[in-house]
This record gives C-alpha cells, sequence and structure tokens, in this order.
C-alpha cells in the first residue's frame, strides 16, 4: 500500500509503517536540517521539501493512506499554548486539505497532549468536523490520548493519534485491538548495553549535549532508575533526561533540585543515541547533523517507531479484512480498477 507522509520529520512513523508493509511513496518535510536524514534512512521514499502550504494536491500521487504529526509546539506548554492563534497550529488544516483531495482510505495524524485542553475545545471539535466531512466519502475518525509506556515503548509519553477510515469502507479504528504490555520495558532494557561504549565511533550518534543546566531544568528531577521507563524525550538536548548511573535529584526548596554532593560527575545528558533507543529508531538509523542540538530535535519530535508499527500493523488487518476497498498496487494489462472503484479480494501485501 502506498502513503504520503507529511511532516515527516526523520521519519519514526514512516519507519514504522514500513516495516509493517508499507511504501512511502511521497513524503513532506519542510526543515533543511531533517533532509539529509529523511533521505539516507528513506532511500526509497521521494521526499519534497516544499512548505506544505505551497503543495498542489493534484501533483501528487494517488495513494491508500496519509500519515504524519502536524507542527505541535503551539499546543503545548512549551508553546505558551497559542494552539489555532499559531501560525504552526493552523497547518492541521493544510493536513486536511491534502486529506480531503487525495481521498485515501485511511489516514493518521499524531499530536501533543496539549491540544485536549480545555481551552480548545472547540477548535478540536472543528478539526473533527472537518475530518469527518473530508473529501469525496468523509472518515469515520477515532482519537485517543495514548500513553506510549503502556505499549512497550521504554518512555512516558502522551500523544493524541487521530486515525480515521474512509466511511464506504464501514469501518472504525478500535483503539482497544492495541495491545497493552503487562510490564513496561524499562531503561535497562533499552540502554544498559551502551553504558560503557561513549565514544564507541561503531555506534552512530552516540554523543551528548554538554554545558550547564538552567534553572527550569533545575527545577525538578530529571533522573530515571534502570528499572523504570524514561521521561518523555523532548526535541530540545538541553532537557534531555539524565542518565540512569546517576542518584535520584534532591529536593532543596520550592522548585529547587540539586545533585547528589560528591557524585556530580554522574549527572550527564542522555546521548542522541540513547534516546533514539528509547524512542525505539533501530541501531542502524543514522541522524545526520552537524549541530548536535539538531539531532535530539529530531528525535523528540518523532513518532516512537514501534508505537508507530503496532497501529500500522492493525491499519494493515482491517484493510485486509475489508471487502470494499480499492489499492494503489501494481494492475494487469486486464485489470485497471480506477480510485472508488471496488477491487475484489484485494491482496496488496
Amino acid at each position: 500500500m502506498k502513503l504520503i507522509s507529511l511532516f515527516a520529520g526523520a521519519g519514526g512513523l514512516d519507519l514504522g509503517f514500513e516495516q509493517a508493509g508499507f511504501k512511502i511513496e511521497f513524503a513532506n518535510e519542510y526543515d533543511k536540517t531533517i533532509w539529509d536524514t529523511y533521505r539516507y534512512n528513506h532511500p526509497n521514499s521521494s521526499l519534497n521539501t516544499q512548505d506544505i502550504r505551497e503543495i498542489i494536491t493534484s501533483d501528487l500521487p494517488n495513494i491508500d493512506g496519509i500519515i504524519g504529526g502536524p507542527p505541535c509546539q503551539s499546543w503545548s506548554i512549551a508553546g505558551a499554548r497559542r494552539g489555532i492563534d499559531d501560525p504552526r497550529g493552523q497547518l492541521f488544516f493544510d493536513y486536511i486539505r491534502i486529506l480531503s483531495d487525495k481521498n485515501p482510505l485511511f489516514f493518521v495524524a499524531e499530536n501533543v497532549s496539549g491540544m485536549l485542553n480545555a481551552k480548545y475545545k472547540s477548535v478540536i471539535e472543528e478539526i473533527i468536523e472537518q475530518l469527518s466531512n473530508a473529501g469525496k466519502y468523509g472518515y469515520n475518525v477515532q482519537f485517543k490520548l495514548i500513553n506510549t509506556a503502556e505499549y512497550g515503548i521504554p518512555q512516558d509519553r502522551k500523544r493524541v493519534f487521530f486515525i480515521g477510515y474512509r466511511k464506504d469502507l464501514k469501518k472504525v479504528f478500535e483503539f482497544d485491538k492495541l495491545d497493552r504490555y503487562k510490564s513496561k520495558t524499562t531503561l535497562k532494557d533499552a540502554i544498559y548495553d551502551l553504558k560503557n561504549d561513549l565514544g564507541n565511533k561503531n555506534i552512530y550518534n552516540h554523543e551528548y549535549m554538554s554545558g550547564g543546566f538552567s534553572t527550569i531544568f533545575m527545577s525538578r528531577n530529571r533522573v530515571r532508575n534502570w528499572d523504570e521507563v524514561s521521561f518523555t524525550i523532548q526535541a530540545g538536548g538541553r532537557h534531555a533526561p539524565l542518565h540512569p548511573d546517576a542518584p535520584k535529584m534532591i529536593k532543596i526548596g520550592k522548585d529547587q533540585m540539586i545533585f547528589a554532593q560528591g557524585q556530580e560527575h554522574l549527572y550527564r545528558r542522555l546521548t542522541v543515541r540513547e534516546c533514539a533507543r528509547i524512542q525505539t529508531f533501530p541501531d542502524n538509523f543514522k541522524f545526520i547533523y552537524k549541530n548536535i542540538a539538531d539531532g535530539y530535535k529530531m528525535i523528540g519530535n518523532a513518532v516512537p517507531v514501534k508505537m508507530a508499527n503496532i497501529i500500522a500493523n492493525i491499519i494493515k488487518l482491517d484493510l485486509q479484512a475489508s471487502d470494499n476497498i480499492v489499492l494503489h498496487k501494481k494492475v494487469t494489462k486486464n485489470a485497471r480498477p480506477q480510485l472508488g472503484e471496488p477491487c475484489v479480494n484485494p491482496r496488496f501485501f
């Protein structure tokens, strides 16, 4: 099945879908610091670098699904929750514009939990209404706030997923089909083998940001133990969690923490590779950057690969079970179905 990926970033969402057998036919990413990383790790995908507002949908290939994570900064606390008043927040509507014009079988959109804040209720209702009525058929839209730690990803990371199936398929995505793990994947499970390998040139991106820690950073504990899941991997390297070899930080006042005396040398930020592991990127996924801050940014903004793959596999099974779909796949001389016409017993993986 062929997909369009919008706001692709480094391609964590893309990789999870690729692992499930989907093909990224077209990807769009406007941030030039990400282009080399995307192209290196997704050599079979065509990367478009336009501002999404300039994309002409008639130039895009016919596809079976659209995936992507519209910029989230304006919906977050860090973005002062400007939401739809911020031009970045309005880019969600360009996602809907392309969805409406291309009429794919399904879509997946991911965003931060902050967009579910009560102050945005009317905006979210408008987004859902537009998604529901998009295109020729409209979509059965489901959304849910998910903590990825419940699904085998070694971090507390709460994100909203909007998933829709075209209404003519007569199906809805069921979040209950996502299997929760009985036990959590810990930091020890994820990165323990890297603890003595700093500086190992055979491990891509195993370096960390040095420098001081801000007052905001020192306002709360930033250390999780080996037997815990990580804090959320953020897009800013200066806010990366601290390595679990360090003791928990010590509270000395309101919003004031210090490092344990005599053990200050243990307090270092997680490396780019450790953050990538926590985001479930494979070790052969290489992040290319001149400034280490861009490495942290690409990883922190990504959808964890494993979470993307879990969702992709449910969608794959749902569409395989549907009798009334058209897939953009290779066709024989004698059979060239057109968009909107049903295929008989389609097989596409």
